[in-house]
């Protein structure tokens, strides 16, 4: 079985790309730039950029305290769109998701490289492994696509009074 480990180098680059990945979808997850609204009222927003995120919407302002001001978005709030509601949940479901298919793969790679003796189910985990990675990716594609389509459409959200923003932007880019 010395053989297995030899050959086992795609399999093991595999993992390496996943584990990347699912670094990026954490990245991606965490960023505020997924819309560039850009609004012609510099008065509060003076840099004449907000960026919203899928967690919390941000703009520069010298008009306000502090430089950089930022107020969440959450689950509940009844404000926000649908896609930033499901974008919400999915990202968080492919972090979750992505993880198990790490953990899975680093147990896959083990069992070639290290020899364990019971070898039957080592089939079964790389393609638990592989199918995680399947549906971490298509999770986190929905919300990047319904986010891309609603920045194309140059939809509006309606942020209430404390956010500064007004309900539509003059144009829209993906951040």
């Amino acid at each position: 079985m010395m053989y297995l480990a030899h050959t086992a180098h795609w399999q093991f680059l595999g993992l390496m790309t996943g584990f990347l990945a699912w670094i990026l979808i954490m990245a991606a997850t965490g960023l505020n730039e997924w819309r560039l609204w850009f609004v012609d009222d510099v008065s509060v927003v003076t840099s004449g950029v907000a960026w919203v995120g899928i967690w919390r919407a941000c703009f520069y302002s010298h008009a306000l305290s502090g430089i950089e001001n930022c107020r969440g978005i959450g689950i509940s709030d009844t404000f926000a769109p649908a896609e930033i509601h499901v974008a919400q949940v999915l990202m968080v479901l492919a972090l979750i998701c992505g993880l198990v298919g790490n953990i899975s793969g680093a147990v896959a790679v083990r069992m070639v490289y290290f020899s364990v003796e019971d070898r039957r189910n080592m089939r079964l985990v790389f393609v638990l492994a592989g199918l995680m990675y399947l549906l971490t990716g298509t999770l986190c594609s929905v919300p990047l696509a319904w986010n891309m389509s609603s920045v194309l459409n140059n939809s509006s959200i309606r942020f209430p009074p404390e956010f500064h923003l007004p309900a539509a932007p003059v144009r829209q880019r993906v951040g």
